[in-house]
């Protein structure tokens, strides 16, 4: 998977997460809250590994 989609993938995890949470937040639904916690901090990490291999494409770029 390349650095963008990784990012891509983040992003749009991170914003379902939010939704998840907002659902969850407005009918008390504790599970739900908790998934959408989970899915942004998975959509972070989805975004990080994007962003490392973009360091790394770019450091192998300039040798």
């Amino acid at each position: 998977m390349s650095s963008t989609e990784d990012k891509m993938k983040g992003n749009l995890n991170e914003a379902a997460g939010k939704v998840k949470q907002g659902v969850g937040e407005a009918t008390d639904n504790e599970r739900m809250k908790g998934e959408g916690q989970r899915q942004e901090i998975k959509g972070d990490a989805q975004q990080v590994k994007g962003e490392a291999k973009d360091t790394v494409k770019k450091g192998v770029d300039r040798t």
